[in-house]
Order: C-alpha cells, then sequence, then structure tokens
C-alpha cells in the first residue's frame, strides 16, 4: 500500500481462469487504492479481501447468500461493524470481502465493447464502496454511487461506464 489512508487490500485468486489476465490482481489494487482516495471514509485501518473465482463459484454464493441461483459478476459482503473500540496495535478492521466471477466479466466486456481491465477496475470499484456503505437501492442512492464511481474512474482515466453505447448483438 502507498499509504496511511489505504485499506490492506489481499486478492486471492481461486479459479485457473484468471490466469489469462496476469495483471488482473495490480489492476485490483489500483481501483481499490483510487476508491479509498476518493471515497468520503477513512480505510487506512482495515483490510479488504478481493476473491478471483469463476461462473459456478459465484452462483454458489449468489444462491447461498441471496437466493439467486445464477451467476452474477461481483458480489460484496460487508463485515459487522466493530462492536468496540479498536486498540493500538490490534487487528485491522475487517471492510469485508469481494467476488468477482471471470467468465461473467468477460462476457460483458465482450459484449459492451470495454476494456477487460476497465471494467474489472470497475467492478472492483463498485465491490469495495458496497463495503464501505454506498448501495444503489434506490433512484437516489444508485445516482450517488454511479457519481462516485465515475469520478473514481476518470481518475484512472477509464471512460465513463455508464454513458450509451452500441452493444455487440
Amino acid at each position: 500500500m502507498t499509504g496511511s489512508s489505504l485499506p490492506a487490500t489481499e486478492v486471492l485468486v481461486v479459479a485457473d481462469c484468471w490466469r489469462a489476465e496476469a495483471d488482473a490482481e495490480t489492476i485490483i489494487h489500483r481501483a481499490v487504492e483510487a476508491a479509498a482516495e476518493i471515497a468520503d471514509t477513512e480505510t487506512g485501518d482495515a483490510e479488504i479481501a478481493i476473491m478471483l473465482t469463476d461462473d459456478a463459484g459465484i452462483r454458489t454464493l449468489n444462491a447461498n447468500w441471496r437466493g439467486i441461483d445464477k451467476p452474477t459478476n461481483v458480489l460484496s459482503f460487508p463485515a459487522l461493524p466493530p462492536t468496540g473500540p479498536s486498540l493500538p496495535g490490534g487487528p485491522p478492521r475487517m471492510l469485508g470481502d469481494v467476488a468477482i466471477a471471470y467468465e461473467t466479466v468477460r462476457r460483458e466486456a465482450d459484449d459492451e465493447r470495454k476494456a477487460f481491465d476497465h471494467h474489472l477496475s470497475h467492478l472492483a470499484i463498485h465491490g469495495f464502496l458496497h463495503l464501505i456503505g454506498y448501495d444503489h437501492e434506490t433512484d437516489e442512492e444508485a445516482a450517488e454511487m454511479e457519481g462516485l464511481e465515475r469520478k473514481i474512474l476518470a481518475r484512472l482515466g477509464i471512460p465513463d461506464p455508464y454513458a450509451p453505447q452500441e452493444r455487440i448483438a
């Protein structure tokens, strides 16, 4: 990590399909660091884990935790807030876990004519924002979260993922 305001981020590759994307871990670290720098919250004493899985793995998580028996691109699992004060020298505060599915991310990037690393960055940022309390259940929440995603992605030189675009049929 490059600064004390950034969360410790562990990337766990649990599916062989991610070997096709040698830079995935670097892309995710860069995206989370940019999100932590721009988001209005302190995460320097925290850690997150991002699991790079496949469609089968995320389908199981989606079915078990959300009751939706199909794969998705990203899932976030925010940790419960700590019940007491953190102790000096104690373990870092856990923000939660994020899971990202390779096949779905690849298919969406290809269908939407987006660079894979741009789409992966977006999903890592999206997952991180969920861990720090952002959501998109209402139109107002969605507008706030999408606006922050756009700002973070722009800092990384990544085009607006919500801009209208042609889709591949």
